[in-house]
């Protein structure tokens, strides 16, 4: 069996319904994918008493590690936090969905994607928008149970994310391999990481590592 893709999932984690939410989706994902994917959630990494520096480049390191990433894209002002995830995610050639369950309509652009246009147009990169609304009020037409409901709804976006992913990992790499192993350095460097000699032996393993899995 081949080894599971590592999906990073990005998203707000502030409140009790974030995490939860977070939580039972990357569960669906995990169920629905066979184990092909296994999402890796930040809330589920150390938190306190770690230095708000430390934090972040546990979350930064954890995404570069990743095969792919997910993007919760809600909220009528995205999350600035996976905003500059997703952005450093692009700089590593990292397979990435933008996934947005809001059905607001909160974009700049008629017509166009419903978040700020600098967020759009980047290669490699899957746009899922999907109405939560209507796929919870379909589920519980048929699950009168709203608790059944809501998990069939967290079901129906886990099995579009899945398809996303397939998709995603079937498209080549866009990084030069003539420059590729310089440019995970420079993330090392441009990021400002603590403990950076580490971190940059360990970037060099996982551009190397992502070659031999034809990532990059």
């Amino acid at each position: 069996m081949p080894e599971p893709r590592s999906i990073y999932l990005a998203g707000e984690l502030f409140s009790s319904r974030q995490l939860a939410g977070n939580a039972a989706l990357a569960h669906q994902i995990h169920t629905l994918s066979a184990g092909r994917f296994h999402c890796l959630l930040p809330q589920d990494l150390p938190q306190f008493p770690a230095s708000p520096h430390t934090v972040r480049d546990q979350d930064l390191r954890a995404l570069l590690s990743s095969d792919a990433a997910i993007f919760q894209y809600d909220g009528l002002e995205l999350d600035s936090g996976t905003v500059v995830e997703y952005l450093f995610a692009k700089f590593a050639d990292i397979p990435a969905i933008l996934l947005r369950t809001d059905f607001r309509q909160a974009g700049d652009s008629p017509g166009g994607d419903p978040w700020n246009l600098m967020n759009s147009f980047f290669p490699r990169t899957e746009r899922l928008v999907l109405n939560s609304m209507d796929l919870y009020q379909a589920a519980l037409r048929q699950h009168p149970d709203p608790l059944a409901a809501a998990a069939a709804l967290t079901r129906s976006v886990a099995a579009d994310v899945c398809a996303a992913l397939d998709r995603l990992l079937a498209l080549p790499p866009i990084l030069p391999s003539a420059a590729g192993s310089a440019i995970y350095d420079w993330l090392a460097l441009m990021a400002g990481f603590e403990n950076l000699p580490q971190v940059r032996e360990e970037t060099a393993r996982l551009y190397r590592e992502k070659v031999a899995k034809r990532l990059l």
